[in-house]
């Protein structure tokens, strides 16, 4: 083979030359990746010579890989390009200002405050024309002419300030996500063999002429060609769309893409297109040329972030924040891409989404309504006052000074919706929500998408994995059965015979991934590092136990050596090598599961390492006095066994052939101890009304024993603990279909699947989430390592990926990864999701407090006194400013232990609890009472003048600033009570961890006296003396007293409350909102109306049709398969008896008609029944 870097050229030497320099250019090697299967492969040995000659034209050696020659490497990315696809450019400043001016309230003060300004200018004629009418309320007059347009400015300018601030919080989003996108990418690693040595290089590293090692699990980071290849199966749904694996062989088909999964076995490919030369590469660089189309595609974005162009093989990785990787294959068609989005399961809005949509709705109307009556009351006012009463005729003159006035209604009107609008709102989610992730991200969870973080909070169920979540992954072998005898601790070498060692230490240093190895300690006196497979790092970890040397037989068989490999996979759950015998023949070394294994074992070795045949009676006495004495103790059993062909080659694709009279060596008994701070962890779960479920692959005694130490289950509890097997006799029906009905009878129940394939763990979670047992429906967090884990971690409302242990495959697939790997980081992501909830609510609180006090007084000032006591500029300082901050100080509380100690809120629950609701509408009272109090008699308490009828032109008057310094210290105080919601006595309980919040509250005190004393004429203040000042700060002071008064009242007393913002109850998601990738919550309002005819027609039909039965008692599955065929049936709770409910029974045919209609209300099959 030649050496690369005999052909490095001098650095500065031209390109056309260096093309020629290798054997094939960019586009050769681009055409060649484009060919499929057979088609490469004639490609391949006509043009290139086989891929042995392709291997020396790129100048590489398909052994030792690479020289790493770095002036080599450069000239390859030179020549090959480099393996990055650049990023999409990333949206200016401005055109995030642009987006945060679209929103709806902006737009609606955006416009008052131009009219405002505009009409402050215009003079219109017949001013003086006194049969107009006296302006009594007239803007009109000298003095407040001058400051005419101050308000207008104002508003104008604090609409500047808002879209700014979400204008820089959506930009430090953007630059936040950019940068955890290139840590992503530098962590992002893949195995490479270069100067003979397998090393982890970053995926960006990699150039053409590399030779990459894959297995199972990889995700490809760049187009190859296989040079050697174990049973490899790879998954290019990503780019092709077929679901089926594609088996790939030298023979056959050697194309191996970029951006496609390996599903099962490994290899070796040398890398022939890499970065915008790989397939994937070409995909995105089509979707970029087309910026129209990209355009489209945003809409379309799956949530509600941007669908980011990147590179998937390169960052497959997971990408935090809003921002959901693109899937390749939206270079596809479009018919293609439906046909996938029809198997992918869609995820609903966010619970929280879902509730804040329908508060703001809900508030938004209440606020017109308010703001209507406000015009409309104003507008009769001054009509009946001035043509009814004082009887003055309507002049064509006096029409622009009408209109004037009427416009100033106006104002009125708009300054109560604004007002009523909690502005603040959509800032503190994201605040919250930011805050968190990034405060997640210490405590090991990282977020890749928003909402995730939030539904966690909601969570009520936690379907874990044993291996690596519960446990530390960290194997060791610590028992042996060898030769009749079972060593509780691990036998020396020299108590073996010397026949069996040598089996034993060939089976396992030779049949498992050459990629698994144990590594030295990186500190003095620490373990030794296990690499790759645990369970075979821990078998080899045994070979070093008995003073064997594991590198020397492979150094004697190489990977090349290898006859067949049959890898591990889910199925078979075993792993077999073939290898050639010196003397002719084939030697097999089996391992896997000990139940599996010893099934297929008819001869065992003995004392004296000779062969003796093993029945399957001495099969059913060795597992019970060897492997469940071993499972019982929480050990994963594992058997080693061989097998000789001696007498000509045998048909190796028959595996059920194969694989049978094995003779076993040994098992070992492998122990992978709990975490010590898991117990705690599932003991707060449950405290937290979580249910926690472990789904492992290990045989069911291993996974009680260790369910038992972690405290999933408890002795004597009435819980179950299946094995796959079981569960699925259980679930299905003849048909080998899974009901629903008899699935809800075992999950409550079920704290332990053992012996689970990846399919029962989906088949798990999605009968949990389409449950309609409980009163509300379940929020099911699952984690999962393993590439067969994909479904199940999409399926589930969270999903946790591995950061460790876990595959490509399985990090693409969830929303947060685990840094550790371990269960209590997912205690802590419950405990942040809590959190957000909680600060959303602590939040809503406050300013719907402000709101409810502020609409009540514009709206009744307005109405008798002609003008608000709070002006407009004054209201936009508590209402956009305060709200503004406050939404920072409420929303980065920090999350305490005490969060974990109720259940989960769960879908239904309003985000307005009724204790919230009293603390609303208490403190509501409170400040009314106050400021009406001040309004009509505080000119004579404080012994000053009224500012109730001054005249126009006069500067502002103490009475008001008076009022306008007690309302904003009020809500000031009332920030303090908003810290808790549950009814707490203590509202500084931890103020002091939380500093933004007293600098927020600190900040805005220091602002308010600056405005008091210096606003002047623009915020209509005038100075205030130190005994108002103290009146009004103790008046504040009296808000933490009066909230005292209001939790001494029990909320159960106040039946009359409300609560507000809801969350969608299960049934009226109905099925046509099965089709959208979001349900939106506003559409299907609209929808429902349609729903509900269609609904009462087939109501009807279905009653008739059971009348019809009953008569004729025929069979009642025949008149429900039209229903269940076409139709939903739809499920009601009828309280009075006369009714009879139907919903579709799929109950063995033995059951009874009557017994069938009289059982409870079932929902259909999917577990959503319709209203």
């Amino acid at each position: 083979m030649t050496n690369p870097t005999e052909h490095a050229l001098p650095a500065n030497s031209m390109v056309e030359s260096r093309e020629g320099d290798f054997g094939c250019t960019v586009m050769d090697l681009r055409k060649l990746m484009e060919l499929r299967s057979t088609d490469g492969v004639d490609q391949i040995n006509v043009h290139y010579g086989g891929v042995m000659n392709l291997c020396s034209r790129l100048k590489t050696n398909p052994v030792e890989g690479l020289s790493g020659n770095p002036a080599d490497l450069e000239k390859r990315k030179q020549v090959f390009g480099q393996n990055l696809i650049p990023p999409k450019k990333p949206k200016t400043f401005l055109e995030l200002v642009w987006e945060a001016l679209q929103d709806v309230t902006l737009i609606i003060l955006e416009i008052a405050a131009i009219i405002s300004l505009v009409l402050s200018f215009y003079r219109p004629p017949g001013e003086e024309n006194k049969q107009c009418g006296l302006p009594v309320s007239s803007p009109e007059d000298e003095g407040e002419a001058e400051a005419g347009w101050i308000e207008g400015a104002a508003i104008l300018f604090s609409v500047i300030i808002v879209v700014l601030v979400t204008a820089f919080n959506d930009w430090s989003k953007e630059k936040q996500f950019r940068g955890l996108q290139n840590r992503i990418e530098k962590e992002q690693k893949f195995a490479v063999i270069r100067n003979g040595h397998i090393i982890q290089l970053p995926v960006a590293e990699i150039v053409v002429g590399d030779i990459a090692q894959i297995k199972y699990g990889d995700l490809l980071p760049a187009d190859g060609i296989l040079i050697q290849g174990n049973d490899l199966k790879i998954d290019e749904s990503s780019l092709t769309g077929e679901s089926d694996h594609v088996k790939k062989s030298l023979e056959r088909d050697p194309m191996l893409l970029s951006g496609t999964h390996v599903m099962e076995g490994s290899g070796r490919m040398v890398v022939t297109a890499v970065g915008i030369n790989s397939q994937t590469g070409i995909i995105f660089t089509l979707l970029g040329a087309n910026e129209g189309e990209e355009e489209e595609k945003k809409k379309k974005g799956k949530k509600q972030g941007v669908p980011e162009n990147r590179n998937k093989a390169k960052t497959q990785d997971g990408v935090a924040l809003e921002i959901q990787p693109l899937n390749s294959q939206e270079g596809i068609d479009n018919e293609e891409k439906e046909k996938k989005a029809a198997k992918l399961p869609k995820k609903e809005k966010s619970v929280l989404q879902g509730k804040l949509t329908r508060l703001a709705v809900q508030i938004g109307k209440a606020g017109l309504i308010m703001s209507a009556i406000t015009v409309l009351i104003l507008i009769l006012y001054f009509v009946i006052d001035n043509f009814v009463i004082h009887r003055r005729p309507w002049l064509s003159e006096c029409t622009p000074i009408y209109i004037q006035y009427f416009v100033k209604f106006f104002i009125i009107g708009i300054t109560v919706l604004v007002v009523a609008v909690p502005e603040g709102l959509p800032l503190a989610v994201t605040i919250s929500l930011a805050y968190s992730v990034k405060k997640m991200m210490k405590d090991n969870n990282l977020v890749r998408h928003l909402d995730a973080c939030e539904t966690m909070g909601n969570a009520t169920a936690i379907c874990s994995d044993k291996t690596g979540t519960l446990t530390m992954n960290r194997m060791t072998v610590v028992q042996a059965y060898i030769g009749d005898t079972h060593y509780h601790q691990l036998p020396s070498p020299d108590v073996l015979v010397p026949k069996v060692l040598d089996l034993i230490v060939n089976g396992i240093s030779i049949n498992s991934a050459y990629t698994s190895k144990i590594m030295p300690p990186e500190k003095e006196g620490g373990l030794p590092r296990q690499v790759g497979n645990k369970t075979e790092c821990a078998l080899l970890g045994f070979v070093t136990d008995l003073k064997q040397d594991y590198h020397a037989v492979r150094n004697e068989v190489p990977e090349e050596k290898l006859y067949k490999v049959y890898t591990f996979n889910s199925v078979r759950k075993s792993m077999s090598t073939v290898i050639e015998k010196p003397s002719g023949g084939y030697r097999m070394y089996s391992k896997g599961a000990s139940e599996i294994i010893l099934r297929k074992c008819n001869r065992i070795l003995d004392k004296r390492g000779e062969v003796v045949p093993f029945k399957n009676k001495d099969r059913d006495e060795m597992v019970r006095t060897v492997i469940e004495p071993m499972a019982s103790e929480g050990l994963r059993t594992i058997c080693i066994a061989y097998r000789d062909f001696n007498d000509g080659e045998p048909p190796w694709d028959n595996e059920s052939e194969i694989l049978t009279e094995l003779t076993c060596i040994a098992v070992v008994g492998i122990e992978d101890p709990v975490r010590p701070e898991v117990p705690e962890a599932i003991a707060k779960c449950k405290r937290a009304g979580i249910t926690v479920r472990m789904v492992t692959g290990d045989n069911i005694n291993t996974a009680r024993a260790i369910a038992t130490k972690c405290g999933i289950v408890t002795p004597g509890d009435d819980f179950l603990c299946l094995e796959g097997k079981e569960f699925n006799r259980l679930i299905r029906n003849e048909k080998g279909e899974v009901e629903q009905e008899k699935l809800d009878k075992i999950w409550p129940k079920l704290r332990v699947l053992a012996r689970s394939s990846p399919t029962d763990k989906h088949t798990l979670v999605k009968g949990i989430i389409d449950s309609t047992v409980g009163e509300q429906r379940q929020v099911v967090a699952v984690t999962g390592d393993g590439t067969n884990d994909g479904p199940a971690l999409k399926k589930a409302d969270v999903g946790f990926a591995m950061g460790i242990a876990g595959t490509d495959v399985a990090k693409e697939a969830s929303d947060i990864i685990l840094t550790d790997d371990n269960f209590t980081s997912i205690v802590k992501a419950v405990m942040w999701g809590r959190n957000v909830y909680d600060s959303i609510s602590k939040f809503l609180q406050f300013q719907l407090t402000v709101n409810v006090v502020a609409v009540i007084v514009a709206f009744t000032g307005a109405c008798i006194t002609q003008d608000s006591p709070l002006k407009a500029v004054q209201m936009l300082w508590v209402n956009l400013i305060m709200d503004t901050f406050a939404s920072l100080a409420l929303a980065t509380e920090p999350p305490t232990e005490s969060l974990l100690k109720r259940r989960p809120y769960g879908r239904n629950k309003p985000l307005i609890s009724r204790t919230m609701m009293k603390n609303i509408l208490g403190h509501a009272v409170y400040q009314l009472t106050v400021i009406f109090f001040l309004v009509f008699a505080g000119e004579k308490f404080f012994d000053i003048d009224s500012g109730r009828k001054a005249p126009l032109h006069s500067p502002p008057s103490q009475h008001y600033t008076i009022i306008f310094n007690t309302f904003v210290l009020m809500q000031l105080f009332n920030e303090i009570n908003s810290r808790k919601i549950h009814g707490e006595r203590n509202v500084f309980a931890g103020i002091f961890r939380n500093l933004i919040f007293c600098s927020v509250v600190l900040g805005t005190f220091i602002s308010q006296i600056i405005i008091v004393e210096f606003g002047g004429k623009p915020f209509s203040c005038t100075k205030l003396t130190l005994s108002q000042w103290f009146w009004c700060l103790f008046i504040g002071i009296g808000e933490l007293l009066w909230g005292q008064v209001i939790s001494t009242i029990p909320t159960q007393s106040l039946k009359f409350l409300k609560e507000a913002g809801h969350g969608t109850t299960k049934e009226e998601i109905t099925k046509d909102a099965e089709g959208l990738d979001e349900i939106d919550h506003a559409e299907m309002e609209l929808r429902r109306g349609q729903i509900l005819w269609f609904r009462g027609l087939n109501r009807i039909q279905t009653q008739i049709d059971v009348i019809n039965t009953f008569q004729t008692g025929a069979s009642f599955k025949g008149v429900l398969k039209r229903q269940t065929m076409g139709q939903h049936l739809d499920v009601k709770h009828v309280p009075s008896s006369s009714y009879v409910t139907v919903a579709p029974v799929t109950s063995p045919p033995t059951t009874s008609v009557p017994a069938a209609v009289s059982s409870p209300t079932l929902g259909n099959q999917s577990g959503e029944s319709v209203p």
